[in-house]
């Protein structure tokens, strides 16, 4: 018997996906009787199907918010039953932009997609957008479904025209196997039964066409399993996870692609019920627990891989994303990598392209909005092992986490490592920061004051270091507008370019703190998930953040450097506080009143501040 496959219907909103789908469930008894009979008597508003006839489009749509609208928000699943015997699981994926997430998600685990066009108003930006994230999601079949032809009089001329830009996109996007099928679904036409209607027309139909599909098996990338948990008893410490490739049998050797340790398999196991069962051998897909012949480090995120290709570890790749947030991508900005149980800091140094998923060019960008497409470049906070995704789905794919909300805010799929990743080596000195910090006298440490422009953080650092000067204490003051006439002048005030300012003062200021000098760093910095990365690259303890918290009233009425009057003459859009959002901070270790006099300020900080070793 066939495997199950795995369909996802997609296409723009109002292609006629969920009467499609509805309709190849319910002719081919995949439905319970119950569902049928509601979707006989329930109506949308507006509806001009007859009260007894069956709404197809009912049977996947089960928001009570997607039937007052009349469109798919979230992803529908139902079994479909084959001719042959052979089963399915059918996706169906919203059409609407704003829910690209929801298909690409679905997109993500199917073998064949369904595309669904309308004849009537042809192909739309959302028909070469779902086609593009079925091939970086590694569809392999798309059968394109060209709908509605019974409002066109079933031309042909449609249909072909309508195939032919589908299948010049699907050629740019890299995808081989593209089926065009002409159906209506309103009326039944070709979807389950031959139509005379389409004398044209001397294929299969849709529903033979999905019996037929034949899927190519993928890439044997060899064994992989990405380490979930670590099982341990008084006899037995097994390493558990799901195989997503390749075999694994007792016997097998096994790299710990991030330490390049070896170690043979002696016992596999599985659940059966609540009990263990030993395996003779597992299968891609299977939970496994791996009990090897000797104790290594292994940790939860790390990958067992076959040794005879196993992935090296890197910390910069190529990458191309799927956007799904409203906030738009930051360059420099640093977000959580999760991909199953791995969970690495991660910042996007570099946006290649971004993809124009209409005519197929790639068009210089540096930065990616919602539900755009393009190549990155990503550097994770220390090295990881992926492989390509095209030759492993599940090592391959990753989601992008914003580091505050932990909203997903894109889905990634792994190209390759980058050479540079692997062409640089941290030298191990003899002077260290311990030795640096007894020949000062005191420990290293960063204070970052933030606040609006005006509040009064230079000057308050100023007098900080000056006290700390007079008391034998080495220090730098990293400012702002310094910065920004040297390190960072290429930067701007746009979110993305503050975030990449905030980015490279904050590795400036991590090196002179192992140095063993105290930097004071006075940056706007109004971004909470800035301030968060920035605290990151930091030990527990080693890292202040003080607000100098001052009315935006009096910050314009200070205006020390002109800023506010260049914004409200229209010359400064994003000004913060003003014309840009200033995200004041939730846990300062010191709050400051901007008002207090600058001594008073001061003091403050210094009470809180111990360098001496």
């Amino acid at each position: 018997m066939k495997p199950l496959i795995r369909i996802v219907t997609c296409g723009s909103v109002d292609d006629g996906k969920s009467t499609l789908l509805g309709r190849l469930l319910a002719q081919t008894g995949s439905l319970p009787t119950d569902t049928v009979e509601l979707a006989r008597t329930t109506r949308r508003p507006g509806s001009a199907i007859p009260v007894g006839d069956i709404d197809y489009s009912l049977v996947t749509d089960g928001l009570e918010a997607e039937r007052d609208q009349g469109i798919t928000i979230d992803v529908a699943y139902r079994h479909l039953y084959l001719p042959s015997g052979r089963r399915a699981i059918l996706a169906d994926a919203p059409g609407h932009e704003q829910y690209t997430r929801n298909m690409a998600v679905a997109a993500s685990t199917a073998d064949v997609a369904i595309l669904l066009a309308d004849a009537m108003r042809g192909t739309r930006t959302q028909t070469h957008r779902h086609l593009t994230v079925c091939a970086l999601m590694g569809v392999s079949v798309v059968i394109l479904a060209v709908n509605k032809l019974d409002g066109v009089d079933w031309s042909q001329d449609v249909f072909d025209s309508i195939s032919a830009e589908v299948e010049a996109t699907a050629q740019r996007v890299g995808l081989t196997t593209v089926i065009a099928v002409p159906v209506s679904a309103l009326t039944g036409d070709n979807v389950t039964e031959p139509s005379p209607s389409l004398p044209w027309y001397s294929g299969p139909t849709l529903l033979e066409l999905l019996d037929q599909v034949e899927i190519e098996p993928d890439v044997d990338a060899g064994a992989r399993v990405r380490v979930q948990t670590i099982l341990r008893t008084t006899e037995f410490r097994g390493y558990a996870g799901v195989l997503s490739s390749g075999s694994l049998r007792p016997g097998d050797e096994l790299k710990v692609s991030a330490t390049g340790q070896t170690a043979v398999v002696t016992r596999l196991l599985a659940l059966k019920g609540e009990e263990p069962v030993e395996l003779d051998g597992a299968v891609p897909g299977q939970s496994v627990a791996v009990e090897l012949d000797r104790d290594i480090d292994i940790t939860r995120g790390d990958l067992l891989s076959a040794v005879a290709d196993a992935p090296e570890p890197a910390n910069r790749f190529s990458a191309d994303v799927v956007w799904l947030s409203e906030e738009p991508l930051a360059h420099g900005r640093s977000y959580i990598l999760r991909s199953g149980p791995l969970e690495v800091p991660t910042v996007i140094t570099a946006v290649r392209h971004q993809l124009d998923v209409t005519s197929g060019s790639e068009l210089a960008s540096r930065s990616l909005g919602i539900n755009d497409i393009g190549r990155v470049e990503l550097a994770t906070n220390n090295a990881v092992t992926f492989d390509p995704y095209t030759r492993c789905h599940d090592t391959g794919g990753f989601i992008l986490c914003d580091r505050v909300t932990g909203e997903t805010v894109a889905a990634g799929l792994t190209r390759f490592a980058l050479r540079r990743s692997t062409n640089v080596t941290e030298h191990i000195f003899t002077v260290d920061r311990a030795a640096r910090e007894t020949l000062s006298g005191h420990a290293g440490r960063a204070i970052w004051f933030t606040g609006l422009s005006g509040s009064g953080k230079s000057s308050i650092a100023n007098e900080v270091e000056r006290q700390l000067h007079a008391l034998g204490i080495r220090t730098f003051v990293l400012d702002g507008d310094a910065v920004r006439s040297g390190l960072c002048k290429d930067l701007g005030f746009t979110e993305e370019d503050r975030a990449e300012n905030v980015r490279r003062v904050a590795e400036v200021a991590r090196l002179m703190v192992d140095a063993g000098v105290v930097v004071l760093v006075c940056l706007v910095s109004p971004f909470r998930v800035d301030r968060r990365t920035a605290r990151a690259l930091f030990a527990e303890g080693e890292f202040s953040e003080v607000f100098v918290d001052t009315p935006l009233e009096v910050c314009i009425e200070r205006d020390p450097k002109g800023l506010y009057a260049k914004s409200a003459a229209g010359n400064l859009p994003n000004m913060s506080g003003v014309g840009q959002t200033y995200e004041t901070p939730t846990a300062p270790e010191v709050h400051l009143d901007g008002r207090a006099p600058i001594k008073t300020s001061a003091q403050q900080v210094l009470s809180t501040l111990d360098v001496h070793k």
